[in-house]
């Protein structure tokens, strides 16, 4: 285990709606021998959760060699409680989502150098512009892309996007069709579901796009509904077959979307995520009048 540290010191307190506190001898963990009378003195009010505090005086302190009780706000030598799992493609100037629709342009409105003429030496900054339709990336679909009537992305609630328990069902690879049946074994009331079929892996290719890409199937689409599922979420190109065989037919975004489950697609990285004990976030920005938009989607898993 790495070497450990407490300080001992006295402390006067002085409050900003008057008043003050004095310590003698008070004992502290601290992260290093190194720590200031600056961050010893913002250690203390965090591990005594002082308010108001208007000045902290430390005085005769000493720096001892000594393991750790417990302090608030001093690493310790613990895993942390969660780690944090991106899903979402990277979005890059020029890179293509659906073939054929256009891509995103980043580009400059306020260069660095052009900058410096508004703030005092020294000082500049840079402002992008990226001019790029809604469906572009790992993105999300609220009722109102399929449905006139639907919620946009200003009325899709927030306990359909963010936080939600998930679960990722494993589609066996060559599967086209997720039916009804690859879905019978799972519980999907109240859940995130992310159709996990590898399809990411061909993302920027010709074949992405192609025929052979899995979608989900109407029968599928409807179970999941009437199950209760949060949202329902794919690594491939559509969770509709976009074949010419389908002919247009959207069978997955119309029940889903009418029942208000919100749909994200194109999503990248399930494999990394265990079947359950995580949670999922996909939340757009609360744009007026648009059905779909880009997320940065991310599943969070506890240690």
């Amino acid at each position: 285990m790495a070497e450990q540290y407490r300080a001992q010191f006295d402390a006067e307190v002085t409050f900003a709606n008057g008043g003050g506190l004095r310590t003698e001898g008070f004992r502290l963990d601290i992260p290093g021998r190194d720590v200031t009378d600056d961050e010893l003195a913002a250690l203390l009010v965090r591990h005594l959760g002082l308010l108001m505090v208007a000045e902290v005086r430390i005085d005769r302190r000493t720096i001892i060699e000594e393991p750790h009780k417990g302090g608030r706000g001093v690493a310790a030598d613990t895993p942390p409680a969660r780690r944090l799992v991106e899903l979402s493609h990277v979005i890059t100037d020029g890179m293509t989502t659906l073939p054929g629709w256009p891509a995103p342009r980043i580009t400059d409105w306020l260069t660095r150098e052009a900058s410096r003429a508004n703030y005092a030496p020294g000082v500049e900054f840079h402002v992008a512009r990226i001019d790029m339709i809604a469906n572009t990336g790992t993105y999300l679909d609220t009722p109102a892309h399929r449905w006139a009537d639907g919620a946009d992305l200003t009325g899709t609630p927030l306990d359909r996007l963010a936080d939600l328990p998930g679960l990722v069902v494993r589609v066996p690879a060559g599967t086209r069709a997720v039916d009804r049946l690859l879905l019978a074994p799972y519980d999907v009331a109240g859940r995130a579901v992310l159709l996990h079929t590898g399809w990411d892996a061909h993302f920027g290719t010709d074949r992405y796009a192609g025929p052979e890409a899995p979608y989900l199937a109407a029968d599928a689409a409807r179970a999941l509904v009437d199950a209760g599922a949060a949202l329902v979420g794919i690594d491939s190109i559509n969770i509709d077959d976009m074949s010419p065989s389908a002919r247009g037919e959207r069978p997955a975004h119309s029940a889903l979307l009418a029942a208000g489950v919100p749909i994200v697609e194109h999503l990248t990285g399930l494999d990394a995520l265990p079947p359950t004990g995580f949670r999922f976030t996909a939340a757009p920005p609360r744009v007026a009048g648009i059905g779909t938009f880009p997320v940065r989607a991310f599943a969070t898993i506890d240690a």
